[in-house]
């Protein structure tokens, strides 16, 4: 009997530590610097055209906790609410080294050392400020981060978020967003 009760005590001993073990594991986190969840996104990160009031500068991007096996991350910004309802890339960003850690603001405005910048809706290989019509809602623009076990510089330049998303089928293996909200 007494040495049945070591064993359960053992047995919970080593159960507890096991998770105590998986409960210190931090969880995948994105933040940015240049605007907290669910809060407003500065003239900074607004598009520059005409009437859209901002600067064009690419958001600052933050991740840590990422899965094991990370080799590089994508960096995507929507708009689900934009495209009268069919939504709008923003942002397509890959062959990011996960090791980085970060993106300043303005480094993902287009390709540069370490990144490749893909076709955002309108076709171009660049970051596009937000821009939603005159006297809309205020849009919800989801700041999304993807875990790969891909080889940074591996992918080929110029993809769409579609054409991510296909290239990377069967090689994520986490993500983690940030929302901010834009209105004009």
């Amino acid at each position: 009997m007494k040495t049945r009760q070591h064993f359960f005590t053992a047995l919970f001993g080593a159960a507890c530590m096991a998770g105590a073990g998986m409960a210190n594991a931090a969880p995948m986190q994105v933040t940015s610097a240049s605007f907290a969840d669910g809060t407003a996104i500065p003239l900074a990160n607004a598009g520059n055209a005409p009437g859209c009031g901002g600067q064009g500068i690419s958001p600052q991007v933050a991740w840590s906790g990422l899965p094991e096996g990370a080799q590089s991350v994508a960096v995507l910004i929507s708009d689900p609410d934009g495209g009268k309802g069919a939504g709008v890339s923003h942002l397509v960003a890959y062959n990011i080294a996960a090791a980085r850690m970060q993106m300043k603001e303005g480094e993902l405005g287009a390709d540069g050392p370490g990144v490749t910048v893909g076709k955002n809706s309108a076709g171009a290989n660049a970051y596009r400020g937000m821009c939603p019509p005159n006297g809309d809602r205020p849009h919800h623009y989801i700041l999304t981060v993807i875990a790969t076990d891909v080889q940074p510089g591996t992918l080929a330049g110029g993809m769409t978020r579609d054409e991510l998303m296909a290239a990377l089928k069967g090689h994520t293996l986490g993500s983690q967003s940030v929302v901010g909200l834009y209105s004009r």
